[in-house]
């Protein structure tokens, strides 16, 4: 079999796609890094939900947590302590046990079932999981920055007549934002790096269709050599970080784009003619 005809083989077969069964002999290095990298496709889909579901609601965390109102603080402050204060592979855990308590038939709400099922998938159950847990961890890096705005810059706002949500929207928030980019950008790395613990926790893989951990493990322990399977998975993850990054870059340069930009290099350059 030609490397072309196994990625158009395996290339998707991680989200169910293409053969269903995997290789059993002859295990080649484009089986491997095809592979693998299908596997990642589940990475970055709790990724990049992840990020966009717990940047919500870390901004949600955040505001609550510098409210003034009890009934807001107290609950957002218990939040953010319990999921930063717990393992992320406790969490995993606890949360697969207690979704497997409930009833399998669904819970009835006004009369009618809700399936409950669906929620002991790791597509689900897991990505639930790291929802909460970058919201904690962002949501204190939201508030640190909440706190750290300029004086000057409300005063700025309310001198214009800005107030309440105009204030908040087009002062406050995106001054926020600047300050806190390059450390939520540092979560989202670490956010994206413990995606690879979905596959130690009890969420299992649906027709082995596993992340690129799920593969890497399945040829390490066919070929006696972990050496060749782990170091590809690594290199993946690489790569998709120096890509994260750079899509992060991006916008922090926008959020900063008023700012002046960084001194240009001094370069010798002798007179040779006058």
């Amino acid at each position: 079999m030609s490397c072309a005809q196994t990625i158009i083989d395996y290339g998707l077969r991680s989200i169910g796609i293409g053969e269903r069964l995997l290789p059993r002999a002859d295990y080649t290095l484009c089986q491997q890094f095809t592979l693998i990298g299908s596997g990642l496709i589940w990475n970055l889909y709790f990724a990049v939900l992840a990020l966009a579901f717990g940047f919500v609601l870390a901004n949600l965390l955040a505001l609550g947590k510098a409210s003034r109102n009890p009934w807001l603080n107290r609950p957002s402050d218990a939040f953010i302590f319990v999921f930063r204060g717990s393992p992320l592979f406790i969490q995993f855990f606890l949360a697969y046990e207690l979704l497997v308590l409930l009833p399998r038939a669904g819970i009835e709400i006004f009369g009618f079932t809700v399936q409950t099922s669906w929620l002991t998938r790791a597509w689900a159950g897991a990505l639930i999981v790291l929802i909460l847990n970058t919201a904690a961890y962002s949501a204190n890096i939201f508030h640190g920055a909440l706190m750290a705005v300029p004086r000057g810059d409300v005063e700025a706002a309310d001198a214009y007549g800005m107030t309440g949500w105009t204030r908040f929207r087009r002062v406050i928030w995106p001054s926020m934002m600047r300050l806190a980019w390059p450390s939520y950008t540092n979560e989202a790395i670490f956010l994206f790096h413990a995606t690879t613990l979905v596959f130690f926790s009890g969420f299992p893989a649906f027709q082995q269709q596993g992340d690129a951990l799920y593969y890497a493990r399945y040829f390490a322990d066919r070929t006696f050599n972990p050496f060749v399977a782990y170091p590809i998975a690594a290199l993946y993850f690489v790569l998709a970080t120096l890509a994260l990054i750079w899509l992060f870059g991006r916008v922090n340069r926008r959020l900063n784009r008023h700012l002046p930009g960084p001194a240009r290099r001094l370069r010798y350059r002798p007179l040779l003619l006058r």
